[in-house]
């Protein structure tokens, strides 16, 4: 976090307090300010023991104890270093455990608040267009009927693979149709500007057509993920006014024929691409011996930079610092603390007959309260493009939805929940045992007492989606503060805010995301409340994080997010430590586990998960005083127990389906082994400081190796091509080496990031930004040039319960 450049609203004088972060004895030795006299007119660093606040922002002084003073800055001051084996000592025992940095603003004309409008994707994809072998022209329609607040586009793109020839997005207003933008998809797959006189509101219709041929193909084309199939996917990149803010919305609507009998003939003209453009994006084909040139020198620049990232990384490594202030610790203590492992319990003794698991509690008699689906399940026909609910002919779920079980041996308690829900998510129970439900069908919030078949309160109007403060769109969960009685709702699919109530139902307030970083919510999928912190926290499961924030007050506080998480984050629980789990993720593969987080740290501390038989879908989790942790996984229909015994017991799963499973000693991969008398083992600081010193040294050889060869590959490529440049057939080496990296090399490479001055890339807009040749919609490094990532970036309906 750069504390230099922080945003604040109005205020010319704040400060901010923050732990020293490490619990041993430390030493600043640099100070290096980011920040600009055009804005800060000077700066005080405190050194105390405790701050007037510890939260986020304070304006009522510094320090309670003394405040020692440890920096000044102003007037675009240089960096402060300090003498050799000089340094203020903070930490453990130097009676200084918190920063406070004084800032005063000499202008504050920068700081406008929160953004007035937000930008989003709208995205109209075709899914069941089959292109004909030998057929010239193959139409592919799509279009929606636009019910929500207006939108304003500003840049659109376009994707097919090599059958397509040209895609048109319109928005149609009173039968006309105005073009939002047109291009042909073998032209680099940038976002290029719309037609600045569109705008987009509620009774539009936005509609798409992908023009493709046939020829050439012997087999019959589907829309699919590989590069042998197609695809037709026209985005529209727009902003709104931030509180009706909707980040992503998608189409996937066959357009009827009567509406495309209208649409402007200009849709149908393809796009004709020169030679030239063609090899500019390097698409599969012929290459000149200058291509060739291009793209094994793209591929040493390429290698150098990796190597150089790698230099870069390593050295950020070996330095312990924060973002402002540089640590340098000489003593080093290693404690060795210890956690059970978690254990599959023999759990429950018979089966429940559980339909979709969607959500877990405990309720004030430390039962477990399973909240599931019966005989209904969220599939991909439950809802239309609008979120509305497809299947009210079904009725109400007629089994009783909510079961109260003994957490011990699983036997059912009471049960509850008949004919009242249609789609149940979320779950959690007061502490008079009453319970305060989601159900995405319905749009709704309800409250209903222990063990009774009705709806004493509802929050939302049955069935109607909506983002006001009296609508919900497919809202997700509930937490409520035990003191004050103020409910929170995740709300959810299509709304990502989290909503605050008062106790009888009275709209307080909402927000969506760490308001900082303006990073909106991608699916609030859980809600949690820290009593002891008096902070809500949410499981934001497309973002893969978890974000907390003051309950009171809806400021952000701190967020998690791991690679363990492989980018989901499904739910999460509070017990003094956080408990999560994650799911699965089509972009980044990881195993899907539940986790066990310090909050303070943010550290893993544990995982688990089944030995034999993984995770489906764990949608909710909760765990026992006794330290008893449950997952329901909604595609399995079932409810895992785990304890922190060493069982050998068979294992069942509390639905339908019965499975044995051995002796589970290899469930958890523990981040921290224990030692309960919490001994220390104290390395030298002789030897610690003679390790640091070799083993830089080492590395550092190590990379320099394989960088000096790589120059010395670049010096003789140069060379090769100075004396090869009158010549006009490519050797037939070379004609190999682009024989073995076209297509995976020449699809994924770009290296515009790194090399702004190279020909064709530009900051200016969007009217020059290439993907050359590939269609990756994100910038991971292990992406490859299929087009897995984009068809699979829309979430399947079935698995997004």
């Amino acid at each position: 976090m750069s504390l230099f450049s922080l945003i604040f609203q109005s205020d010319t004088y704040l400060c901010m307090a923050f732990p020293v972060p490490t619990r041993q004895d430390a030493y600043i030795v640099d100070f290096i300010p980011l920040a600009s006299m055009d804005t800060v007119h000077h700066m005080l660093l405190f050194g105390c023991q405790t701050p007037v606040s510890t939260n986020s922002f304070c304006v009522q002084g510094t320090c309670e104890d003394e405040a020692a003073i440890m920096y000044a800055w102003a007037r675009n001051a240089p960096p402060t270093k300090l003498p050799k084996d000089v340094g203020f000592k903070v930490g453990r025992s130097s009676g200084m455990s918190y920063f406070v940095l004084q800032i005063h603003y000499g202008d504050i004309s920068a700081f406008k608040g929160e953004q007035p409008f937000i930008a989003g994707i709208y995205l109209l994809m075709s899914v069941d267009t089959v292109i004909l072998p030998g057929q010239r022209v193959t139409d592919a329609d799509v279009a929606c009927d636009y019910t929500s607040y207006p939108i304003y586009p500003f840049a659109f793109r376009t994707h097919t693979h090599r059958l397509g020839k040209v895609v048109s997005g319109y928005r149609i207003r009173d039968g006309k149709w105005t073009l939002i933008g047109r291009q042909s998809p073998q032209l680099p797959q940038a976002f290029y500007p719309a037609n600045k006189q569109v705008t987009v509101k509620y009774g539009d219709t936005l509609a798409a057509r992908c023009v493709f041929t046939g020829e050439g193909k012997t087999s019959k084309t589907y829309i699919g993920g590989t590069s042998d199939d197609e695809m037709c996917n026209f985005y529209i990149m727009y902003y709104m006014e931030s509180r009706h803010a909707i980040p992503y919305m998608n189409c996937m609507e066959m357009g009827s024929e009567e509406l495309f009998q209208h649409i402007p003939p200009e849709a149908n003209v393809p796009i004709n691409v020169s030679p030239s453009h063609m090899n500019s994006v390097m698409h599969l084909g012929q290459s000149t011996g200058t291509a060739t040139s291009n793209i094994v020198h793209l591929m040493f620049y390429k290698l150098l930079a990796d190597l150089l990232l790698m230099l870069i990384f390593y050295w950020m490594a070996s330095v312990q610092f924060n973002s402002v202030i540089y640590f340098k610790a000489i003593t080093v203590q290693q404690i060795t603390v210890s956690l059970p492992q978690f254990q599959v319990s023999a759990w429950p003794q018979s089966s429940l007959q559980l339909g979709q698991v969607s959500g877990l509690a405990l309720d004030s008699d430390s039962n477990l309260v399973i909240f599931h689906r019966g005989d209904h399940h969220w599939g991909a026909d439950s809802f239309n493009n609008q979120a509305r609910y497809q299947q009210r002919s079904l009725g109400p779920i007629q089994q009783s939805a909510i079961l109260v079980v003994d957490p011990s041996k699983g036997s059912i308690l009471k049960a509850s929940g008949r004919n009242m829900f249609f789609l149940p998510h979320g779950i959690t129970a007061d502490k008079e045992n009453n319970y305060w439900v989601t159900d995405v069908a319905l749009h709704q919030v309800s409250f209903s007492s222990d063990g009774k078949d009705k709806t004493l309160m509802a929050l939302g109007e049955a069935f109607i989606p909506g983002s006001d403060n009296n609508h919900f769109c497919q809202p997700t969960d509930v937490a409520v503060d035990t003191e004050s009685g103020n409910i929170f709702v995740s709300d959810g699919y299509c709304n990502a805010r989290i909503i605050k109530f008062s106790a009888d139902g009275k709209y307080l307030s909402e927000w969506g995301a760490d308001r900082r970083r303006r990073i909106p919510f991608h699916i609030p999928h859980s809600l949690v409340l820290l009593p002891d912190k008096k902070e809500i926290c949410v499981a934001d499961r497309e973002n893969g994080r978890i974000q907390c924030f003051i309950a009171e007050t809806g400021e952000f506080v701190k967020e998690i997010k791991k690679d363990e998480f492989g980018g989901e984050v499904f739910a999460i629980s509070y017990n003094g430590l956080i408990f999560a789990v994650n799911g699965e993720s089509l972009s980044r593969p990881v195993p899907i586990r539940g986790f066990v987080i310090d909050y303070s740290t943010k550290d893993i501390l544990d995982t688990f998960s089944p030995n034999k038989k993984e995770f489906k879908m764990p949608h909710d989790i909760a765990e026992t005083r006794d330290g008893s942790v449950f997952v329901g996984d909604a595609s399995s229909k079932s409810v895992y127990k785990f304890t922190t015994e060493k069982l050998h017991h068979s294992v069942k799963k509390a639905g339908i389906e019965v499975q044995e499973l051995e002796e589970m000693d290899a469930v958890v991969q523990t981040k921290v082994k224990q030692d309960t008398s919490k001994t220390a083992a104290i390395q030298e600081k002789q030897t610690l400081n003679k390790g640091e010193r070799v083993l830089p040294v080492i590395i550092t050889t190590l990379l320099l190796i394989p960088l000096v060869v790589v120059i010395s590959i670049g010096v003789f490529i140069s060379w090769r091509k100075k004396n090869q440049h009158e010549v006009k057939s490519e050797p037939s080496s070379v004609r190999g080496i682009l024989g073995k990296i076209r297509g995976k090399a020449v699809g994924s490479l770009n290296l515009g990031n790194f090399f702004p001055s190279h020909k064709g890339y530009s900051r200016q807009g969007f009217d020059q930004l290439s993907t050359e040749g590939s269609d990756q919609e994100r910038n991971d490094e292990d992406s490859s040039d299929s087009e897995n990532e984009e068809y699979s970036a829309l979430p399947p309906p079935q698995s997004s319960s």
